[in-house]
């Protein structure tokens, strides 16, 4: 979907300024984005590579070609070459994602985020249900985890 049918343009260039902001101090630089793409696919593709050891250099490369790169995230030839990129077979994954074989552990796990009340990514749920719910600065995790320190 375009996300200018979303945002108007001058709020989309507020956005990606704030994002480059906030990722300068990682080395990270957002490409700008003319779509939200559908990341179905790259989710189930995650669950691949987590079965097959591989979860955090596949999420970190799909990260990168999102965010960074501009990809389309949503295209499965875009999944199955960042895939081979960091080791994973591109055929098993091709089988796996036409099979849908990780859509019953996703409906799992909405489920059960479901019953936790949760409804944005990310949400934190920390020791007796407080939550810090979005993308926070690092302080107020501070605040919060100095609060349940202190009761």
């Amino acid at each position: 979907m375009p996300l200018a049918s979303i945002l108007p343009a001058g709020d989309l260039q507020r956005i990606f300024d704030s994002f480059n902001r906030a990722g300068k101090t990682y080395g990270i630089e957002f490409h700008p984005q003319e779509l939200m793409a559908n990341s179905r696919l790259a989710i189930e593709a995650t669950e691949f590579a987590r079965d097959k050891g591989l979860f955090h250099p596949f999420h970190d490369r799909v990260f990168q070609a999102y965010f960074t790169e501009g990809l389309d995230i949503g295209r499965q030839e875009v999944l199955l070459d960042l895939a081979g990129e960091v080791g994973l077979n591109r055929e098993e994954l091709r089988q796996s994602l036409q099979e849908s074989r990780y859509v019953p552990r996703l409906q799992e796990i909405r489920d059960k985020v479901g019953r936790y009340g949760i409804s944005a990514t990310p949400t934190f749920i920390l020791n007796g249900g407080q939550r810090i719910v979005g993308a926070q600065p690092l302080e107020v995790f501070r605040k919060v985890l100095a609060a349940m320190v202190k009761e």
